[in-house]
């Protein structure tokens, strides 16, 4: 089409050469089935292109030459979800797969379940927003709740349709999938990588996950992605159908990319038989998968059976074992984590393994160690459980073992020389100076610092990071020396926000000793019973001497929990750190010890919900913990009462469903005031 061609003219021969560039596109990425040769659709490719050049108002948001690279952009924006991007739990065998069915047949009421089956991908997933029919943006998962903005890379997807192959398209669609490379795509683009001498790529999921955070979409646009669609997060203008393989029938007839091999099947030998066929043919697949995932089939069950967590009731992924190699102990070691852990860990010769090189694996905790008879220079069986943390699983031939190769676990922390400790009935050991210890520091200050600990406002993340990092603080107590200069030499850091932050700690010098017993950190003490030990006890001082006989006087306070708080603050370190936080000013009320309260609302539990008139959260649960009732986040058949305010949403839903008195702020006074 020359410039010469008229408006008209050309607005037409753009719309018929977009329209046939749509469907030979769709019917070569999406179906493998191709209608034209490539030179043929290079050709009008080319011509469109031709075109918008010469009348750039021609170029719609949908046009096939939109998945040109654009110039880099300089980094990814966030999106928020309008739906969660949830994960799956995991099922690993057929009891799995039994107690999975069990569940979700009882959460129904007894009913007979079909589930949809289909395959567990290994790529990268994202979400696809259509407005009005058209590809308006595409986010990562990120971390559930917000992704990152790759709309430009993803453009550059060619199963990926611009629009929608309907005439009557929903207001918003907001579409699932995956983000894959298919093998002899993967191996093409390591070819072209060794020829250029760049870095290639260790497996085809590393591969299409940085494909997609290319800043140059120009990049992404050389790297053959594929797309599946397996979901829908949020729909506006139209209706879904009723169930989940129907939902992806329809996808299909939108143009959108579903995977062929997917079923429906009944009960749990129904999902082990699709598992055990589909494991069959994984090895012939033209791309990796790394299990298959089960949901139920109709939509309505699926919104009752609802989530737990950060994972669905109605859905689970069955995972394929993992890789296997042999490889050789050379040593074995301790790693104390965040939270105290002290965990064996395997330093294995290099084995590639699952498309990584690994040199450590964790042995879990001793018992394990013991049972799997794991010696050092003993030749064991690595695989990368559930394809992310290497693990030792069996040892396949014994080394020279000499007592020197035996492992045992140290009777002190490495990190901190506090004794290590293990409490009855648990397979961890642990680290007791928890105030003390350099590899708990950060998790310490953190939780020291929680709002209903030292309410220390600022004192975040990354704050704590770059303070420990620097040196500046080793335990909660240097959180008081820190001066205005020690903030403002960390990064990011200007003279207000140090000030604030400074102000934060003084404040907090200022608590109660509930907040203080809490803000320690101590195992298995939460907010309750920090508050029942302050009131037992009126006082510090004898918390600290108390034995177990003593403590398990407490209210809620058993055998486990009596020797946790005994052990505490046996060990020096956290002694000497609680009295250096005395000796920098942190001061709160004692008195004699008081009995626990006792009322028409001890034992009761509550749930708030919405905004209240005149009280805070924080007020109506002191007040109703202050008479012995018990404040819980969420709505079950063990609720008492729901507390609800203005905008009250799911809670209050909930609690009319399953009968549960509900109140307002008036209502819940009234209880107050007669306790």
């Amino acid at each position: 089409m020359s410039e010469a061609a008229p408006p008209g003219a050309a607005a037409e021969r753009a719309a018929f050469l977009s329209s046939e560039l749509a469907r030979h596109g769709h019917a070569y990425y999406a179906l493998d089935a191709p209608t034209v040769p490539d030179a043929e659709y290079d050709r009008l490719f080319r011509e469109l292109q031709d075109l918008e050049e010469s009348h750039p108002t021609l170029k719609s948001a949908d046009s096939p030459t939109r998945r040109v690279g654009a110039p880099p952009q300089a980094g990814f924006a966030t999106v928020v979800h309008r739906t969660p991007m949830l994960s799956l739990a995991n099922a690993f065998d057929e009891a799995d797969l039994e107690a999975f069915d069990k569940r979700v047949r009882e959460g129904l009421g007894e009913v007979e379940v079909a589930y949809a089956v289909e395959l567990k991908f290994d790529g990268l997933a994202l979400s696809l927003s259509y407005e009005n029919g058209v590809l308006t943006g595409a986010a990562t998962r990120g971390d559930g709740a917000t992704g990152e903005d790759v709309t430009a890379n993803v453009r550059t997807i060619a199963s990926i349709p611009l629009r929608l192959s309907t005439a009557d398209p929903p207001a918003l669609l907001e579409v699932r999938g995956e983000a894959l490379l298919f093998k002899e795509d993967f191996a093409a683009l390591n070819r072209r990588q060794a020829e250029a001498g760049e870095k290639q790529f260790v497996n085809p999921r590393n591969a299409a996950a940085g494909s997609l955070r290319q800043l140059d979409s120009r990049i992404s646009a050389r790297r053959p992605l594929r797309f599946f669609a397996y979901g829908c997060g949020a729909i506006e203008g139209a209706a879904l159908p009723a169930t989940h393989a129907q939902m992806l029938d329809w996808f299909a007839t939108l143009g959108l990319p579903v995977c062929e091999l997917r079923a429906v099947a009944e009960g749990a030998a129904g999902l082990a038989r699709f598992h055990q066929a589909i494991g069959a043919k994984r090895p012939s697949l033209p791309y990796d998968i790394d299990g298959v995932v089960y949901k139920v089939n109709r939509l309505d069950w699926q919104r009752e059976l609802g989530f737990v967590s950060r994972a669905p009731r109605f859905a689970v992924a069955h995972k394929f074992p993992a890789e296997e190699e042999l490889t050789v102990v050379t040593d074995i070691e301790v790693q104390v984590g965040r939270t105290g852990a002290i965990t064996p860990v395997a330093r294995l010769k290099p084995v590639f393994v699952g498309g990584v090189t690994v040199t450590n694996a964790t042995l879990h905790n001793e018992d394990e160690v013991r049972r799997k008879d794991v010696w050092r220079r003993d030749t064991v069986v690595v695989r990368r459980a559930g394809d992310v943390i290497p693990e030792v699983m069996i040892v396949s031939s014994r080394g020279p073992r000499t007592p020197a190769d035996f492992f045992v676990m140290p009777v002190h922390c490495p990190v901190c020389g506090s004794d290590v400790v293990r409490e009855e009935g648990e397979v961890a050991h642990r680290c007791s100076g928890g105030l003390y210890c350099a590899a708990q520091v950060k998790q310490a200050l953190l939780h020291f610092a929680q709002r209903r600990a030292m309410d220390i406002e600022g004192l975040g993340d990354k704050l704590v990071e770059q303070l420990v990092d620097a040196e500046r603080v080793r335990t909660p107590a240097d959180l008081y020396r820190l001066a205005e200069s020690d903030l403002l030499a960390l990064e990011r850091m200007a003279e207000k926000s140090a000030r604030n932050v400074l102000e934060a700690i003084a404040t907090s010098r200022h608590t109660t000793l509930e907040r203080f017993i809490f803000a320690l950190g101590i195992r298995h003490v939460g907010e309750a019973t920090a508050r029942d030990l302050a009131r037992s006890f009126g006082a510090l001082d004898p918390l600290m001497s108390a034995d177990c006989a003593r403590l398990e006087q407490v209210h809620d306070v058993g055998p486990v929990v009596a020797a946790s708080i005994e052990g505490f603050f046996r060990q020096p370190h956290n002694r000497e750190v609680i009295e250096q936080l005395r000796a920098a000013g942190l001061a709160w009320a004692e008195g004699p010890p008081q009995l626990r309260p006792a009322g028409l609302l001890t034992g009761k539990t509550f749930v708030l919900t919405g905004s209240l008139p005149t009280l805070s959260r924080d007020q109506a649960k002191q007040a109703l913990e202050a008479r012995g009732a018990k404040v819980a986040s969420a709505v079950s058949k063990k609720t008492d009462y729901v507390v609800a305010g203005e905008e009250a949403g799911a809670k209050l839903a909930r609690a009319v469903e399953i009968g549960i008195a509900v109140i307002d702020e008036a209502g819940l006074k009234a209880l107050l005031e007669n306790t």
